[in-house]
């Protein structure tokens, strides 16, 4: 089962444990249990990850993987209040089941349960801390801020090497409104890498300095499809021809391949659009083979 979950053919997973019986689970290892639970998660199958989590429950009390296996289950499927059931009754709780569960709160809305449930974590290690950001960055308030400048004041310097984490700790930033700190910690990094340069530009177009993020942008070496994408709003704002010059050079000069992004495509046309060249936007739509409905 482990051989078909890592080659995302969760379904054969799960038809080897129909094959075997689940009536028969008791027999079969814990280890092999988690496969059938990853297997679950990946296709959405809660009802029958939940028969299962019913079998095994004795298990969830001795095994830390099964319990951990069962949380990213039902966050996976969404069935938050299962998955915090869990945690709530698990003794012994490991890091890993803090992230599950943090990144379950902050993918169903729920950020400050996100928050409170890292308050609770003793010594949480770089993902907590990114995930923490994340919450706050989908907070957007003067408290999230607060927390995040106090975060980013206690953690260990090493921290500061991991490039994911330094994304996360910037987003945060700019999404709730401190762009001279984030810009002072942007430029004293001396690995940036793209993420870093698209959170920094995502906050100048959200917060109405489009020339700052097109100034950035020009920093760039290599710009993938999400800088370029930000760089066409930061256009769409400025509504200007030398904006649309910009639109235009950067549109022929982006590999083919870009196009088959929805989402740059749907960039593209707006700032076509918003900057005045409905001709050209107009010929870009008709042309595209993959149309969305935000086109």
């Amino acid at each position: 089962m482990k051989l078909l979950n890592d080659k995302k053919q969760f379904e054969k997973a799960l038809a080897i444990f129909d094959h075997h019986g689940i009536n028969n689970i008791t027999t079969l290892s814990n280890f092999a249990i988690t496969q059938v639970l990853k297997a679950c998660a990946h296709t959405g199958d809660l009802q029958r990850g939940k028969i299962i989590h019913n079998l095994i429950a004795s298990e969830t009390k001795t095994d830390i993987y099964v319990s951990s296996t069962l949380i990213h289950m039902y966050v996976h499927c969404g069935d938050i209040a299962s998955a915090q059931s869990l945690l709530d009754s698990t003794k012994n709780k490991t890091p890993p089941m803090y992230g599950i569960m943090m990144k379950g709160y902050i993918k169903n809305k729920q950020t400050n349960k996100a928050i409170d449930l890292f308050n609770e974590i003793q010594n949480p290690n770089d993902v907590h801390m990114i995930l923490l950001f994340n919450a706050c960055a989908q907070l957007k308030t003067k408290e999230a801020l607060d927390l995040v400048k106090k975060t980013s004041e206690q953690i260990p310097k090493s921290f500061y090497s991991n490039p994911r984490l330094l994304t996360s700790l910037l987003d945060a930033l700019m999404k709730c409104g401190d762009v001279a700190h984030a810009e002072s910690l942007f430029y004293s990094s001396k690995q940036k890498i793209l993420p870093m340069y698209g959170a920094m530009m995502k906050g100048y177009v959200d917060s109405n300095l489009p020339e700052k993020a097109i100034a950035l942008f020009n920093k760039i070496e290599n710009p993938d499809d999400v800088n370029i994408t930000v760089l066409f709003n930061a256009c769409a704002q400025l509504k200007t021809k030398e904006a649309l010059d910009l639109v235009k050079k950067t549109s022929k000069q982006i590999p083919e391949s870009f196009y088959s992004n929805p989402r740059l495509l749907t960039s593209l046309l707006d700032a076509l659009m918003k900057c005045g060249d409905v001709a050209h936007a107009e010929s870009l739509f008709y042309s595209s083979k993959q149309k969305i409905l935000p086109m």
